[in-house]
C-alpha cells in the first residue's frame, strides 16, 4: 500500500461530499467556456464568454457568421485565383498570336512579292491564324482552370459547413473510372484535338493527307476534323484517330515532274530543253508569283524499261504546285513537239490469223494511246500460233 492511498480524503470533522459532478465548464487561456463551445471556433467561444455565457447565441452566431464568412471567403480566394490563371493564361495566348511566321514561310512569301502587296495580305493572313489558334487554346484552357478551381472550391465549402465529401469524392473516382473505360476514345479524341491546336499541325484552308481521307480542311474542333476531298465528298475524322499528319500548305511546296524521253536523246540536251521551257514559263507576269525559287532540273531520275525519267522541279507558293506542275507539263509537250525529242509511249504489235486455209496472215501494229487510223497494216509470215500477240 502506497503512501498516498492511506492520506485521509477529507479533513477531520468534514463529511466526505462524494465524487464530484462533471464540471461543465472549462477554463482555456484564462477564459471561461461549456465544453460544447470549446470544439467550436473563435467566435463561438468569443460570443459566449463576452454576452452573457449563452450557449445557444454562441452556437447561433457559429452558423450565421463564421461558417458563411468562411464559405465566402473560400469563394472569394477561388475566384482571385481564377483571375490570376485566366490572365496568365491570357498573356502566353497573346505571346503565342503575336509571334512571327515560319522562317520558310516568311521568307517565301518576301522572294514572291514584287511590291510587297503578295507579302502584306500573306502576313495578314498569318496573323489571323494565329489568332485564331491563339483564342482557341486561351478559350480552353480557361475553361478546363475555371471547372477544376471551382469544383475544389465547392468541395471545400461543403466540408466547411459540416457535410462529409469523402462519399462525393469516392462516388466522383468511380464515375471517373466509369467514363474512363466506357468513353475513352471520347477522351483520347478531346486530348489529340487540344495538342492539334496547341502544336497547330494544320488549319482551316489547309490542304492536308490524314491517312484514311484527304482534302481541304474546312472545320477543326476538339473532336473532329472536317475536310473535303477534291471530288467534294465531306469527311469527318476523329482527332483521337489522327496517327500521322501530312500537310502540304505549310511554308512551301514543290512541283515535281518526271518527263520520259526515249533512250536514244541526248541527255544533257533534254536537260537544257527543260531548264529553259520552266523559264519561260515563270518570266509570264501571269505566273510570276507562283514561283519561290528558280526552277531546277536534278537529272535522270529513273531508267525504265521504256524510257530515261528525268526529273525537274521546281518551289512553289503553298497550294500552288499542281497548278505549276500542269503548266509545265503543256509546256514541255510544245516544246519537245517542236524540238524533236521523242516521248515514248508503249507499242503492241497483234498477229491476227485469216480464215480459212491459214495461208495468209496479216500483221497489226497498234500504238497505244495513238489513234486507231495511225496502226499499220503488212503482210507477213505466218503467226507462231493462233491468236498470239507479243510486245515490242
Amino acid at each position: 500500500m502506497s503512501f498516498w492511498s492511506t492520506l485521509p480524503l477529507a479533513p477531520p470533522g468534514v463529511a466526505d461530499p462524494g465524487p464530484s459532478p462533471e464540471p461543465s465548464l472549462l477554463v482555456t487561456d484564462g477564459r471561461a467556456c461549456f465544453q460544447g463551445v470549446e470544439s467550436k471556433g473563435t467566435l463561438c467561444r468569443w460570443v459566449y464568454d463576452n454576452l452573457g455565457k449563452n450557449e445557444t447565441l454562441a452556437e447561433s452566431s457559429d452558423w450565421l457568421i463564421a461558417k458563411p464568412a468562411k464559405v465566402l471567403l473560400i469563394l472569394l480566394a477561388a475566384w482571385l485565383i481564377r483571375k490570376l490563371v485566366h490572365r496568365a493564361i491570357g498573356r502566353m495566348c497573346r505571346r503565342l498570336a503575336d509571334g512571327v511566321a515560319q522562317p520558310n514561310f516568311a521568307r517565301g512569301w518576301h522572294h514572291l512579292s514584287r511590291n510587297g502587296e503578295e507579302a502584306e495580305s500573306e502576313g495578314t493572313l498569318a496573323s489571323e491564324r494565329r489568332a485564331q489558334r491563339a483564342a482557341t487554346v486561351s478559350s480552353v484552357l480557361r475553361s478546363i482552370a475555371t471547372g477544376v478551381i471551382y469544383t475544389l472550391a465547392m468541395l471545400m465549402a461543403l466540408s466547411e459547413i459540416g457535410l462529409n465529401i469523402g462519399p462525393l469524392i469516392a462516388s466522383a473516382g468511380i464515375i471517373g473510372v466509369a467514363l474512363g473505360f466506357g468513353a475513352q476514345s471520347v477522351v483520347k479524341d478531346f486530348l489529340s484535338g487540344i495538342f492539334m491546336v496547341i502544336e497547330d499541325q494544320y488549319g482551316v484552308g489547309d490542304v492536308t493527307d490524314l491517312g484514311d481521307a484527304s482534302g481541304t480542311v474546312e472545320s477543326i474542333g476538339l473532336r473532329v476534323t472536317r475536310l473535303r476531298d477534291v471530288n467534294g465528298t465531306v469527311w469527318y475524322v476523329r482527332n483521337g484517330e489522327i496517327l500521322r499528319v501530312g500537310n502540304k500548305s505549310q511554308g512551301w511546296a514543290r512541283a515535281v515532274v518526271d518527263v520520259d524521253v526515249a533512250y536514244d536523246e541526248d541527255v544533257s540536251r533534254v536537260r537544257e530543253l527543260l531548264l529553259r521551257t520552266a523559264n519561260e514559263v515563270f518570266s509570264k507576269p501571269e505566273n510570276a508569283a507562283i514561283a519561290m525559287d528558280k526552277p531546277e532540273v536534278w537529272g535522270v531520275e529513273a531508267l525504265s524499261a521504256d524510257s530515261v525519267v528525268v526529273r525537274l522541279v521546281v518551289k512553289t507558293v503553298p497550294l500552288q504546285q499542281w497548278k505549276a506542275a500542269r503548266l509545265l507539263r503543256e509546256a514541255i509537250k510544245a516544246s519537245f513537239d517542236e524540238a524533236g525529242v521523242e516521248i515514248p509511249f508503249p507499242q503492241r504489235t497483234v498477229w491476227v490469223r485469216s480464215e480459212g486455209d491459214g495461208s495468209d496472215t496479216q500483221v497489226e501494229t497498234v500504238q497505244v494511246g495513238v489513234p486507231s487510223s495511225t496502226s499499220s497494216r503488212r503482210e507477213g509470215p505466218p503467226a507462231p500460233r493462233s491468236g498470239g500477240t507479243g510486245e515490242n
